[in-house]
């Protein structure tokens, strides 16, 4: 094995040998690249150093939450000083009185509950979607991931595409009966499930901008129709912005249409990298839940003080300023990848949400229209992305390990992070060209 490699070869050997894969989430893992997953030991604003000593300008940024850059000096002294008085209590605390207000002021949820995971944020908006309309059906896209709720898992993306997963194994068709899954971006499909189920959808739940099968914008004001359809039959529109909240802008993606869900989900830069996720919404809703009405939902670390301290901080320091340095590296970044792969000739659509983006890997030039939607999502060349990881990995670059997920800037990225990130381009575009369709 390469010696740049060994140390983490051998922790990987060692990792599958007590842990399924080797990996505690799926995508880590490199399937769908090939090659030795790296085991990190630190970070340091815009870079991330594995355990054999090699440093990577990072575009992952913990696939979000870092938009900071990793080991911000405030949120570190924060997280220390809470650390110091405790990790857990099992209590209420300040701390989670002012991550929600400050959640509540950046969005238009009237009231919010903490949790620890994305996950546990969309199951639980769910469940009170259901307690609250008295209906059991649920509308969800193709390609739009929500966590690994049961439920939601059907034609879901991130690691259940990257990994070619062909379906769900483990839920019982019981549990995803009630699920419609209609094609993102499809306004008529969505109006053909209100005729025919109506008074039997709860909710309608879409990520507010995907980026789970790839960067897919919503089209043609298609929030504003969710939000109207849903109100017009009694149903609640769920809004996860789970990756794009307090990144995308101080308000998420809410903060780019001003559609006005019934419940929204938390995640990621919420938790300054720990685990912390969050939903909310109208008062009204949120009445519903336990101990104020019967819907149940519980958690013993939800509200953690050591993670509200890390979020809390994070937020208050993602200024204006700081999304507009986002925007800016963002879009010069993009810049540099068109004009890298346009010099060798290889066919891409690049897509973005702020400054969240993806680049699609398509088979021509003819195919490289605007992608909608799941199935063109998934029309790429994979093999081609894997040689352009593989070749940014080894100029000193991380990139997102498959070719269905976004790539993610933080305001720590500097010039000569670009002056890097451009040389690694340039190889990494020749590395693609000599992959055949």
């Amino acid at each position: 094995m390469p010696d740049h490699t060994k140390l983490s070869a051998s922790l990987f050997d060692r990792a599958s040998a007590v842990t399924p894969g080797g990996v505690n989430s799926p995508v880590r893992a490199f399937r769908a690249v090939g090659g030795v997953p790296r085991f990190m030991a630190s970070g340091d604003g815009c870079h991330i150093t594995d355990v054999d000593g090699n440093t990577y300008v990072d575009l992952v940024c913990s696939w979000g939450p870092m938009l900071l850059g990793h080991a911000h000096p405030e949120v570190t002294a924060a997280v220390q000083a809470a650390v110091s008085r405790g990790t857990s209590y099992g209590t209420p605390t300040e701390n989670e009185v002012l991550l929600a207000e400050e959640i509540v002021g950046r969005t238009p949820v009237d009231k919010v509950r903490l949790v620890s995971s994305g996950t546990e944020a969309t199951m639980s908006a769910l469940r009170l979607a259901r307690g609250f309309t008295g209906r059991d059906k649920i509308i969800k896209f193709a390609g739009c991931y929500h966590g690994h709720v049961d439920a939601l898992l059907a034609q879901a993306g991130s690691g259940v595409i990257t990994l070619g997963i062909p379906g769900t194994p483990g839920v019982t068709e019981a549990t995803t009966a009630d699920t419609i899954v209609l094609p993102y971006n499809d306004q008529d499909a969505v109006s053909a499930a209100f005729s025919q189920y109506g008074d039997q959808i709860a909710a309608v739940i879409t990520e507010a901008s995907p980026g789970n099968m790839g960067v897919v914008p919503p089209q043609d004001n298609f929030n504003a129709f969710l939000a109207r359809i849903c109100k017009a039959n009694g149903a609640l529109f769920v809004s996860d912005e789970v990756m794009t909240g307090f990144r995308i802008t101080r308000s998420g993606w809410y903060g780019v249409d001003g559609v006005q869900p019934d419940l929204m989900t938390f995640g990621k830069v919420m938790g300054g990298g720990f685990p912390a996720a969050a939903f909310g919404g109208r008062t009204d809703v949120m009445a519903h839940l336990a101990p104020e009405g019967s819907v149940y939902q519980a958690g013993t670390l939800s509200g953690n003080p050591v993670a509200t301290a890390a979020g809390l901080t994070t937020l208050r320091l993602a200024t204006d300023e700081v999304y507009a340095r986002l925007d800016e590296t963002s879009a010069t970044l993009r810049r540099l990848v068109a004009t890298a792969l346009d010099k060798e000739g290889v066919p891409y659509v690049i897509q973005n949400a702020g400054n969240l983006f993806s680049v699609f890997f398509v088979e021509s030039e003819e195919a490289s229209g605007p992608i909608r939607d799941f199935a063109g999502a998934g029309a790429q060349v994979l093999p081609r992305f894997a040689a352009f990881f593989h070749a940014m990995l080894d100029a000193g670059v991380y990139l997102p390990p498959s070719a269905f997920e976004a790539w993610f800037v933080s305001a720590a990225i500097d010039d000569d992070a670009l002056a890097q990130l451009e040389t690694a381009l340039a190889s990494a575009a020749r590395a693609a060209a000599a992959v055949e369709n």
